[in-house]
């Protein structure tokens, strides 16, 4: 017997696929003080033409670019730790708010879902 997939778990899926493809597609990007601002917008305009999302933001914490420069060439790559995603994808009725951050205690960008929000159809 097949149950009906919810308009939730479909949003919760299209935030998954879209915060995994920035993951995967920007980690090792070359990035410098300079370029940070820059490949922010990039990212964030890269995703957010995609179906379904309704906004994103997207931080580069600059302490952790600074600690990585390279001293002779001034840029280095861009890792997950330094990325702070946030989400939100309308499916239908749902809007659903979701994020990536860096978590100390499991040495990983985690993905996960804030909040999600359903109004009557």
């Amino acid at each position: 017997m097949s149950e009906k997939i919810t308009d939730a778990e479909n949003a919760a899926f299209e935030a998954g696929i879209k915060l995994g493809a920035l993951y995967h597609q920007f980690t090792g990007s070359p990035i410098s003080l300079h370029t940070a601002e820059s490949l922010e917008n990039a990212i964030a305009e890269s995703i957010s033409v995609q179906p379904f999302v309704e906004s994103i933001t997207v931080k580069i914490d600059r302490d952790i670019v600074r600690s990585k420069l390279n001293n002779e060439f001034g840029y280095c790559e861009l890792e997950g730790r330094m990325i702070t995603v946030k989400l939100i994808v309308a499916y239908k009725n749902v809007r659903l708010f979701a994020s990536m951050e860096y978590e100390r205690e499991l040495d990983y960008p985690l993905m996960k879902i804030e909040k999600v929000e359903s109004s009557s159809e």
